[in-house]
């Protein structure tokens, strides 16, 4: 049986016990105390942020309700930022989001515009984030002969791998074997399989860390080897593990041998550097294996837990010479936040010279410079399918660009499909979501929500030929805010599993969305829909 046929067959054998397994853990929970919830350091957070965003509209209505004189103050002062807004080069949906409060509450958004976008934090870490950059990028050198050929067989492919090489800082790599995991079961599996191989270094960069049965498999192994001499690097999101992993548990793991650091601390002030969050998911072993996908470390990625059904999510492991875009993706941001200069050298190896065909190009995407890399590399894939194009997302909050591009391929005559969740894991993003429908639908595009399940899985696959798999979301927060990475991939073994995988979900585990099912949304859920939708940038 081909590696794809395993894959599809492992789904269908495996989702129904995974569920019917998490519920019957979930049921042996002990439910959480009210007094253990109200005093949780979450809803400390959420009560300082809130009595933040109060104190700031109190103040500024009182003046403005005292002082009618000060009306004509602040209208002038929202006018003016409208028109600043207006011509800034940010994304005109973006713009509107802010332009339409300023029109209804000018004091209160002026105000809170004003706080957010003079942020002096945030101009150092910009700073030294390009710094860095410029040391990491000297180490990714372009394969000159790979663009030749790739220039030779593939003009369009040419122009994308030269654009991410040049503009994005990721050369395209050959000599690279690709494994698909659909299911984060599978790279579970293969994941504690190559930890336990590690003789050298491992190195680990992820959203979220959640101190569970996963973790702890995994944290097993990483002190073990710290024992043995092999340097450990850990780095974790401080908002997206910020309620999941034990207080000061950086100080923990740093006193039993694991160099750990925290990207951007969560604090509970108004801050705009607060947007920027790091959602990538990169493990480094040796420098010879790595995995990307959209996987974190926590329970109901593989199906320990039930949280909103089955969870469907993908992942890729690479061993050859694309490993070496990952290795450098991750000790510049190690550097940037640990304030080190590494000798990224030190950490290169000569891989093996294999027999994989085609090409890939692990590559990242930044909020702090002016290149929107995820975004264009999807778009680019999307405008050279002949006959299809199948996109997996948890988030489908398409700007007017990526709208645009959608309606011309689907009214060219292009298979597009999109799955989104079929659970949702954010209610008011699943709305947002499913506004959309309706122009999708009208342009020609087949939409299919993930039946019994959330589908986190962030991948996009044309004509049997180019694949993304990654961290990358069809949404604002990972096109504009977010530092992602994802593997493109083009002609490589692995993505007829990606096809197969994709084919099992339409077929039997997708339900097709029509228009019945989107003139049967409530009232209520449409009239959310619009506000949501309005200011959808900014969430």
């Amino acid at each position: 049986m081909s590696r794809a046929g395993e894959n599809v067959k492992y789904v269908k054998d495996n989702v129904k016990t995974n569920v019917i397994n998490a519920k019957d853990k979930i049921k042996k929970k002990k439910p959480k105390k009210l007094i253990n919830i109200i005093f949780s350091q979450r809803t400390t957070i959420i009560l300082l942020l809130l009595l933040q965003f109060l104190f700031i509209f109190i103040t500024f209505q009182s003046l403005y309700n005292q002082y009618p004189y000060l009306h004509i103050a602040f209208s002038t002062i929202a006018a003016v930022l409208a028109v600043y807004i207006l011509n800034t080069n940010e994304n005109p949906a973006y713009k509107l989001a802010w332009i339409i409060p300023l029109i209804a509450l000018p004091v209160f958004t002026s105000a809170l515009y004003v706080i957010l976008k003079n942020q002096f934090q945030t101009r150092p870490v910009r700073k030294l984030y390009a710094k860095r950059w410029e040391t990491a990028r000297a180490y990714l050198e372009t394969d000159n002969d790979l663009m030749e050929s790739i220039k030779k067989n593939s003009p369009q492919k040419y122009k994308l791998s030269n654009y991410v090489d040049d503009y994005g800082g990721f050369p395209a790599c050959r000599n690279t074997d690709v494994t698909y995991f659909p299911l984060g079961e599978n790279k579970f599996e293969a994941m504690l399989t190559e930890l336990e191989k590690a003789e050298k270094f491992i190195f680990m960069e992820y959203f979220i860390i959640d101190d569970g049965e996963m973790w702890q498999a995994v944290v097993k192994i990483l002190l073990e080897k710290a024992a043995q001499g092999v340097e450990i690097r850990l780095l974790y999101d401080g908002m997206g593990s910020q309620f999941t992993l034990p207080f000061r548990y950086k100080k923990k793991l740093t006193e039993q041998g694991v160099k750990c650091c925290v990207f951007n601390p969560f604090r509970p002030f108004l801050s705009s550097i607060q947007n920027n969050r790091d959602h990538r998911k990169i493990l480094v072993i040796d420098g010879k294996v790595a995995f990307s996908g959209g996987i974190n470390i926590a329970d109901e990625y593989i199906n320990r837990v039930d949280r909103f059904g089955h969870w469907k999510d993908t992942a890729v492991m690479l061993k050859g010479d694309g490993v070496w875009n990952f290795t450098v993706m991750f000790l510049h941001m190690w550097d940037v936040v640990s304030g080190a200069r590494d000798d990224y050298s030190h950490y290169r190896v000569d891989c093996p010279v294999s027999d994989a065909k085609g090409f890939v190009i692990p590559y990242g995407d930044s909020p702090l410079d002016t290149e929107n890399v995820g975004e264009l590399v999807y778009m680019d894939m999307i405008n050279d399918a002949k006959d299809y194009v199948y996109i997996s997302t948890p988030y489908l909050i398409p700007d007017n660009e990526m709208l645009t591009v959608l309606d011309f391929a689907a009214k060219s005559g292009v298979d597009v499909r999109i799955i989104t969740p079929g659970i949702p894991d954010k209610k008011y993003v699943s709305c947002i979501t499913r506004s959309y429908y309706k122009d999708l639908l009208e342009m020609g595009v087949k939409i299919y929500e993930y039946e019994g399940g959330f589908n986190h899985a962030k991948q996009c696959l044309c004509d049997d030929k180019n694949a993304v798999v990654g961290t990358i979301n069809f949404d604002y927060r990972s096109f504009y805010l977010h530092f992602e990475c994802a593997v493109y991939m083009h002609g490589t073994d692995c993505v007829k599993d990606i096809k197969a995988d994709f084919d099992d979900m339409f077929e039997n585990r997708c339900h097709l969305v029509t228009a019945e099912d989107v003139n049967n949304r409530s009232p209520i859920e449409k009239f959310m829909a619009v506000i949501l939708r309005t200011i959808a940038p900014l969430l």
